[in-house]
């Protein structure tokens, strides 16, 4: 009888790897601040770790995945460049938190089973 690591583990094994995809989707979003045109994207993280629960999830999301939204900026610019420094800051800070959040309750998992192999 061996151990399911992806059972074992939960949704925080697939949070953390949605939480990666935003990073570098936010990242994106503040590198292409200047470029005029530029249209500022994200994911709906609710439907996205849903979507994988299901199954449904197929790897890395890419820029061209359907799943990417637009952000509808608050106020718009003549170049048509919809990234928001303030906004896509405090969206970058916040993910950064929740993946903080997702790798601790990971951790705690595995020293978890870790004890349970131990027979602690």
């Amino acid at each position: 009888m061996g151990i399911q690591f992806d059972k074992a583990m939960g949704v925080h094994a697939e949070t953390l790897r949605l939480r990666a995809d935003r990073t570098k989707i936010l990242a994106s979003n503040l590198a292409n601040e200047s470029t005029p045109g530029y249209q500022a994207r994200d994911i709906d993280f609710g439907a996205s770790l849903r979507q994988s629960a299901d199954g449904a999830a197929t790897g890395l999301i890419d820029s061209a995945a359907p799943d990417l939204l637009y952000r509808v900026p608050n106020h718009a610019t003549q170049d048509g460049n919809t990234v928001e420094l303030g906004v896509e800051q405090a969206e970058f800070s916040q993910n950064s938190s929740d993946f903080q959040a997702s790798l601790a309750f990971l951790n705690m998992n595995i020293k978890g089973l870790a004890k349970a192999i131990a027979g602690q």
